[in-house]
């Protein structure tokens, strides 16, 4: 287990936390669409990935299911960690998504671990920080999927009401109107006008695509 272990995670735990891992760790393997955490399980042990990916999934009060975010080698499960922290139970489901290897270590060390470990410490917040940012690129790509289709629609909308396929609008009147941020706006007209659907000019917007369906 040692060398595995090391290969991939040696260069972020020092020496004697690495030796507790392997002390108190079960290398073990799960063949693809294995479900290894579910709703509601009480969790014991944290994960680190030494081989595979492992999708992480969210549900709602209807049931329905979204994907958060995958695990590859070198990581391990923030919302594990937090269900952890705060004796919670599972409110995730973990699926191999390709064979996986990783290392189960006991719950009951991670608290250990932060008082006694830098390394493991900084591992845990950088695990955190790296989930938080792709659960922010997950909601950006929502968001902004539906915002753009919104405001195709609303730029055709406005020709068809100004009986003309040049608008004289700036970003800020469109976020306005669309209860959105002037960012946002121009982020989102910027796409639209690399898919050669709009036209940008100063407080103007030639709409090339102008059919209303």
């Amino acid at each position: 287990m040692r060398k595995v272990l090391e290969e991939g995670y040696g260069f972020l735990f020092e020496s004697e936390l690495m030796d507790e891992i392997v002390v108190n760790g079960v290398l073990r393997k799960y063949p693809k669409g294995e479900v290894i955490i579910d709703y509601h399980e009480t969790i014991k042990t944290i994960p680190l990935l030494i081989e595979g990916a492992i999708k992480i999934l969210r549900q709602d009060e209807k049931g329905d299911e979204l994907a958060l975010y995958y695990l590859e080698r070198g990581d391990t499960c923030s919302m594990t960690l937090n269900c952890c922290m705060g004796s919670q139970k599972s409110e995730i489901r973990a699926i191999v998504e390709t064979d996986t290897t990783f290392i189960s270590v006991p719950v009951q060390k991670m608290k250990d671990w932060m008082k006694k470990y830098d390394s493991w410490m900084a591992f845990v917040f950088e695990s955190y920080n790296n989930r938080f940012n792709e659960l922010l690129d997950s909601i950006d790509n929502l968001a902004f999927h539906n915002m753009h289709e919104r405001l195709h629609k609303y730029l055709k909308n406005k020709t068809l009401v100004t009986k003309s396929t040049e608008l004289n609008l700036s970003h800020q009147d469109i976020a306005y109107d669309m209860n959105t941020s002037r960012v946002v706006v121009s982020r989102l007209l910027k796409s639209l006008e690399n898919e050669n659907l709009i036209k940008l000019g100063r407080n103007r917007i030639q709409v090339l695509d102008f059919d209303a369906n």
